[in-house]
């Protein structure tokens, strides 16, 4: 909670289903993100299962601050995953935003949104069960047609012990529609612990016109990030240094091919061409991958010639 002290504004890794894994963090840690996500866990399942707590979950010394967050429907099972967790962690939060049809059946995401007073005690339960008085327990949220609504959910949390509120600015009927900043704004001005905002941020110059709209404590990016992790280092495109990163990194850390090959697609989106593109979306082995990158882009040796 420090972090928010200092007075800067945070720049965090959103939790990104199969996306913001182990190594993925390390890497955009190498380019000046503050804070990280894990994927979003479903606690039942990760209380059930060892197998699913040795798959789901993995970390290492230097992968921190770090917030692992859960998707539950009770305040109890919550809880107990945040006391599994809380000593390789720094916080645990609640989804309460996805809005895939999955989770909202099941009780998870972001028809938490409809239920506060939930909300508030599993925030307390985790806050009261936890044996560290410096443990977070956040929730990421998205918004109400009608804004009081969300703000009474904020409050509510708030009263509970919520550390701080992520808000992606939009309804959970809303995909691509533009982000509602000003009702971020309003969220912000209407609690006292610290908002992030979520929700379109693409480049570094996003997190400081969003703070200046919203006055945020923090921004959190997931597609900006996965297309060029380098973002909050000032990169507009993912630069080669940042590629050869991410090969050294997911090749050391054992990072099954399909989702190596698939943070590759989204890195050279941006600086590669339809035809390009198309032969490298079809690259079936690391060494195929390793050899059109050198091939194509150079070495990380190359960078200063």
């Amino acid at each position: 909670m420090d972090m928010f002290e200092k007075g800067k504004v945070l720049k965090i890794c959103a939790p990104m289903v199969r996306y913001s894994k182990l190594a993925f963090r390390s890497l955009v840690r190498k380019y000046n993100c503050d804070i990280c996500f894990t994927p979003m866990i479903v606690a039942a399942d990760f209380m059930r299962s060892v197998k699913a707590r040795d798959s789901e979950f993995t970390t290492n010394e230097c992968d921190r601050p770090l917030i692992v967050q859960f998707a539950a429907h009770d305040a109890q099972t919550l809880a107990d995953a945040a006391c599994v967790v809380a000593p390789f962690s720094d916080g645990v939060d609640l989804n309460c935003g996805c809005p895939q049809r999955w989770a909202m059946s099941a009780g998870y995401g972001a028809c938490l949104i409809n239920k506060p007073e939930l909300v508030k005690d599993m925030v307390r339960h985790v806050r009261n069960q936890v044996d560290n008085q410096n443990y977070t327990v956040s929730i990421k949220i998205r918004i109400h047609k009608d804004l009081k609504r969300t703000v009474d959910l904020c409050q509510k949390a708030e009263s509970a012990g919520v550390s701080w509120i992520t808000v992606h600015g939009r309804t959970m009927e809303e995909r691509h529609q533009p982000v509602h900043y000003d009702a971020i704004k309003t969220i912000k001005d209407s609690v006292s612990v610290p908002v992030i905002a979520n929700g379109d941020i693409k480049y570094l110059r996003d997190v400081e016109s969003i703070h200046q709209l919203t006055g945020v404590d923090g921004v959190m990016a997931a597609r900006g990030l996965l297309a060029n992790p380098a973002m909050f280092a000032g990169y507009e495109e993912t630069p080669l240094e940042c590629i050869w990163d991410w090969v050294d990194i997911s090749i050391g850390q054992g990072t099954p091919f399909t989702c190596f090959h698939h943070h590759l697609i989204y890195m050279l989106e941006r600086v590669s061409s339809q035809p390009e593109r198309k032969v490298f979306n079809s690259l079936s082995s690391t060494s195929a991958i390793l050899d059109y990158l050198q091939n194509t882009y150079g070495s990380v040796n190359e960078l200063g010639t």
